[in-house]
């Protein structure tokens, strides 16, 4: 036992149920992760049962900690502590480990099982999006407290963070970690469990750095925790360590933690196969009987053990009701900031509060990037938890706040800096930025974007698809959509990304066709709270005349009848810049004698939700030929189209030259989708 302050022998038999039950799970399952799982259990115990600020009775309480597994394949490391304190786990959950229907999933699940604050396993996801969470906490500060010293306000809290090897391997990591050395996030707290060990064996036979020196030069506090002499991890040297780290208010903090994987298994301590296999119920019993417990009992947890667990709750009780003197104090001392957290909590929109949202005339051509930023600002005048930035294109992407303030921390001598500014600067980073919009999403309390070139998406790719599986409403701006770029060429020219990015489940992919689209697509985006991409463009484009086409209300239905024509031959169909160019070829042909609806199609998921008299009314079969114009591949448009209707697409990269020349040559004129719209008539 250690000679800890306060540990008893109940907490040492803790520990060791918790080692057997992640080797139990995992046997009874027969798959899974146990070794982390085990060799972690002290770790995570610490951390819950003296460190972590929580409540087990409200796990959204506002003033909790937040606590990430990053490395989420060791899933039973969090459900162990989540049933040990409290949480609605019982012994059943961890015996329906990763089988249908149970709460504990091979990995946690955000909205899923109370206490998982992320959906981790995508490595690296959890550690970044921890850097999300740190930089939401100052700006919520920001917003409710921003005058209270230093850990004197209700809001103010840590962001605890374990992570494995491979997590500080995948350089979304790195990003992130990065950004949190220059944002001087002092409650960010990282425990990385370097125990060398990955699916493969030895993880130096691929990782050789000095981790240590990296967090160093990204300007974070690191301490080291050394194994004990036999292997174990030594609990007295981890608990200095965490409250060293909690003293440090400005740099973030790696404690790294030397550990032995499946310790104290006899034979696969240390070995790749305790990484991601069942043990074997042979060397369970040996690890048991090493641990002092019943080899012959699965599944154990005598009551005076889990008495003692749950009595984390009393001490949760007595930070809870000074956390909640804290708060009265602060609301009946900050009436208007009160009013303001009951709206953000609610998730509600002030009255108006999209009444400075432009309406832009026709009559002047204007990009749908710029027009965006437009009704960014007019957004953030009335929405002051609105806020975000971009990977270093501000300029091009349009993502700033006029007058924000750049979110840098009080010590940066970068002209217009603040602590609580609302430009965010995420540095050529995008896949961190996506993980970090994730992050202060999950936060709860702000709504934030993040803005690069439409091609460059495919880096954000793991962060977006993570945003869509857990539900939660990011936003990213992607602007730059098409070959329209120019004549950056191939290498900037999104092709097949509209494609890739619809193929998301859950991700409201939007491409609007002119400045008030944009408008009306902000306002839906904000309105509908949910996960969002919206596409713009580098080039100008024609506000449309809506004395002349429909209002562009129709735009939140996703896809609507822009302007149409009595008995119609054939329907265009059209995203983004090719919705002025279906209008032209409409005219066009009119001018030939041959109708033409012209239906513009922003949102196709939102479409997808119209009930199906609104789909037909807009796609009715009674017009035989349905055309799709959008300069990127065809793929996803067929269910749309019928077997009759083709597409006006573009299915090979494209080439460094003036918009206006690629768009003639690869076949996006008028006269070019006229002629093809008169053959398939023919």
């Amino acid at each position: 036992m250690t000679s800890l302050q306060g540990w008893s022998e109940l907490d040492d038999r803790a520990v060791a149920y918790a080692r057997a039950l992640a080797a139990d799970a995992v046997q009874k399952v027969g798959n899974g992760h146990p070794g982390t799982a085990m060799s972690l259990a002290p770790v995570a115990y610490t951390l819950f049962q003296r460190h972590l600020i929580h409540d087990p009775s409200d796990p959204t309480w506002l003033g909790r900690d937040r606590f990430i597994l990053s490395c989420g394949h060791s899933s039973l490391t969090l459900y162990t502590q989540l049933f040990f304190s409290g949480y609605g786990l019982e012994m059943q959950d961890l015996k329906s480990f990763r089988t249908w229907g149970s709460l504990t999933p091979g990995h946690p699940e955000f909205g899923h099982t109370a206490g998982v604050e992320m959906t981790t396993g995508p490595l690296g996801q959890g550690v970044a999006t921890a850097v999300g969470m740190a930089m939401a906490s100052r700006y919520e500060r920001g917003l409710l407290h921003p005058d209270a010293p230093a850990g004197a306000s209700p809001f103010d809290h840590s962001i605890w963070v374990i992570c494995s090897d491979g997590d500080l391997q995948e350089g979304v990591s790195a990003e992130a970690c990065s950004l949190a050395g220059t944002q001087e996030l002092g409650n960010l707290n990282l425990i990385y469990d370097d125990n060398r060990i990955s699916i493969e064996g030895d993880t130096h036979n691929a990782f050789t750095e000095d981790v240590s020196m990296r967090y160093r030069a990204y300007g974070w506090q690191v301490l080291e925790v050394a194994t004990l002499s036999d292997g174990n991890v030594d609990i007295q040297a981890l608990d200095a360590a965490m409250i060293e780290a909690k003293s440090e208010k400005v740099k973030p903090t790696l404690i790294r933690l030397k550990s032995v994987i499946a310790w104290p298994a006899p034979n696969l301590r240390g070995t790749g196969k305790s990484h991601g296999s069942a043990l074997g119920d042979e060397e369970i019993a040996e690890t048991k009987k090493l641990l002092g417990l019943d080899p012959m009992q699965s599944f154990a947890m005598p009551d005076d053990v889990l008495a003692h667990v749950r009595d984390v709750k009393t001490r949760a009780l007595a930070v809870r009701k000074n956390w909640d003197a804290s708060f009265s104090t602060w609301e009946s001392t900050h009436k208007e900031s009160a009013s303001l957290l009951t709206r953000l909590r609610n998730r509600e929109l002030p009255e108006h509060w999209d009444s400075l949202i432009p309406v832009f005339a026709p009559g002047k051509d204007v990009a749908t990037r710029a027009a965006s930023g437009e009704v960014i600002n007019a957004i953030a005048k009335t929405l002051p938890e609105f806020w975000g930035g971009s990977a270093d294109l501000a300029g091009s992407n349009n993502t700033s706040i006029d007058g924000g303030g750049s979110f840098l921390p009080s010590s940066s001598q970068i002209k217009g800096a603040h602590p609580y500014g609302r430009i965010i600067h995420f540095g050529i980073r995008e896949h961190a930025m996506g993980s970090i919009l994730n992050g202060v999403t999950l936060h709860g309390l702000t709504r934030s974007f993040g803005g690069t070139f439409a091609v460059f998406s495919d880096y954000m790719r793991p962060a977006v698809r993570l945003a869509s599986l857990m539900n939660i409403a990011s936003t990213f701006v992607w602007t730059h959509d098409s070959i329209g770029v120019g004549e950056d060429g191939p290498t900037h020219q999104p092709i097949e990304h509209f494609a890739a990015l619809r193929a998301i489940p859950g991700l409201d992919v939007i491409r609007p066709g002119d400045a008030n689209e944009v408008a009306e697509a902000w306002k839906q985006i904000i309105i509908r709270n949910r996960t969002a991409g919206i596409l713009l463009s580098r080039q100008n484009l024609p506000v449309f005349d809506r004395n002349d086409c429909a209002p562009v209300s129709g735009t939140a239905k996703g896809a609507y009848i822009l302007k149409d024509a009595a008995n119609a031959k054939a329907i265009l169909i059209a995203t983004g810049s090719e919705v002025s160019l279906a209008l032209d070829v409409q005219k066009a042909l009119a001018d030939q004698g041959i109708p033409v609806r012209v239906v513009s199609a922003p949102c196709l998921e939102w479409f997808a939700e119209q009930d199906q008299p609104y789909k037909d009314e807009v796609l009715p079969d009674s017009i035989g030929l349905t055309v799709s114009i959008e300069v990127g591949i065809a793929q996803g448009w067929r269910e749309l189209i019928g077997d009759r209707g083709f597409s006006v697409s573009i299915e090979h990269y494209g080439a460094s030259a003036d918009a206006q020349r690629l768009f003639s040559e690869f076949g996006f004129s008028v006269d070019a989708i006229a002629t093809r719209i008169k053959a398939a008539l023919a």
